[in-house]
């Protein structure tokens, strides 16, 4: 057994820096010049991002979802609405996002308000997976206890008898929420521990805000 303590785990970044005058003024132009360079690196799930919620007793969670869409001012996930995170979105529509790329010593954190997609947007997105995915959806009923892994698979050839004999179309309780950003922060990792981060602000009357944040 390794006698490492945790204490002595610890990178020094190394890789790149984040200058003020090097970033675009509007965030989103910024996501999408870091995100391409995720999407040419040998990065593993690059759109896997952690989603933080908080329940309606002020209790937090959080899970690692996929980001799938990024327009009209937004970013877009698909879940099960009467899942724990669908629940606690519906109760309070604040949320945030962490995406962390350690290949490339980055972290985006997004901090916004959460509403419902459209419901066509929805079935876009719902009919573009693949049909064990769909299937699925309607088998699983997300963040509830079942009794075993046999009466899941059960569901699923219920489901699968089912759409054999009718049009496969998305479940009324399933679908994409999209979070609008009042802040996105970029962090790159830098030696010593002493980081850059560029923070993004939105206010309704001025715009985006930016600032440069000690580490």
């Amino acid at each position: 057994m390794s006698k490492l303590q945790l204490s002595d785990i610890r990178t020094d970044y190394k890789k790149a820096s984040l200058n003020e005058k090097d970033v675009a003024k509007d965030p989103f132009e910024q996501f999408d010049k870091w995100f391409e360079e995720v999407l040419h690196s040998k990065v593993e799930e690059p759109t896997a991002m952690t989603l933080a919620s908080v329940a309606g007793d002020g209790l937090p969670s959080a899970r690692i979802v996929l980001l799938k869409k990024v327009s009209d001012g937004g970013f877009y996930f698909f879940t099960n609405y009467e899942s724990r995170k669908g629940r606690e979105l519906a109760d309070n529509p604040h949320a945030a996002l962490v995406f962390f790329w350690k290949e490339l010593e980055r972290q985006v954190r997004i901090q916004g308000t959460v509403s419902k997609a459209s419901p066509e947007m929805s079935d876009s997105y719902f009919h573009s997976r693949p049909e064990g995915s769909q299937i699925g959806a309607w088998a699983s009923p997300q963040s509830k206890v079942v009794a075993s892994r046999e009466v899941l698979e059960k569901k699923v050839q219920e489901m699968k008898v089912r759409f054999d004999r009718e049009p496969l179309y998305r479940p009324p309780f399933w679908g994409g929420f999209r979070l609008e950003p009042r802040l996105i922060e970029f962090w790159q990792g830098r030696p010593s521990r002493l980081h850059d981060r560029i923070v993004y602000t939105k206010s309704d009357s001025q715009g985006w805000k930016m600032e440069r944040l000690a580490p």
